[in-house]
């Protein structure tokens, strides 16, 4: 099963140069009606606290861009941001028969996607993903996606733990 949100890049820049906006407005804004208008008092500081406060909110939630493919032998998980100073790119992939157990973490405005899988020498690995930016739907057909591995894993074991 392949799921990608990359689709929705577009949006996600258009949002971000709103914002990017909204703050550069807001800082003119202050400093007009600080300097010049002064109608508002102390209340001009949240000319530039509320859309810095949105900015925020909306880079904090993580990586935009998840992509998931669980097709053939391996599990590709590749989680980057659009985001020109946060660059940093996440890249796994792993053969299935090693993803141990997964877990989908629902915060208020954050989700992230921990997995544990086992490595070498009986250690085990944790990877977290940012899955905020992904819709319910695709949350739950990652959850359904995951589950049919596990499931394809625990019947290996049993099978081979049966012939031994």
């Amino acid at each position: 099963m392949r799921l990608s949100n990359k689709k929705k890049t577009p949006i996600y820049s258009f949002i971000q140069t709103i914002l990017f906006v909204g703050i550069i407005l807001g800082i003119v804004a202050f400093f007009v009606e600080r300097y010049k208008i002064d109608f508002l008092g102390w209340e001009s500081y949240l000319l530039i606290v509320i859309p810095v406060f949105v900015g925020i909110l909306y880079w904090s939630r993580g990586k935009h861009i998840f992509e998931y493919d669980s097709d053939g032998e391996t599990l590709t998980i590749n989680n980057y941001s659009i985001v020109p100073f946060f660059k940093d790119q996440k890249k796994d992939e792993f053969p299935k028969y090693k993803l141990q157990n997964f877990e989908v973490v629902n915060l208020i405005f954050i989700k992230k996607l921990l997995i544990t899988i086992h490595s070498k020498k009986n250690h085990h690995l944790h990877l977290k993903y940012d899955i905020s930016y992904l819709r319910n739907k695709e949350v739950k057909d990652l959850k359904l996606s995951l589950r049919k591995v596990l499931k394809t894993n625990k019947e290996e074991n049993q099978l081979v733990t049966e012939t031994v």
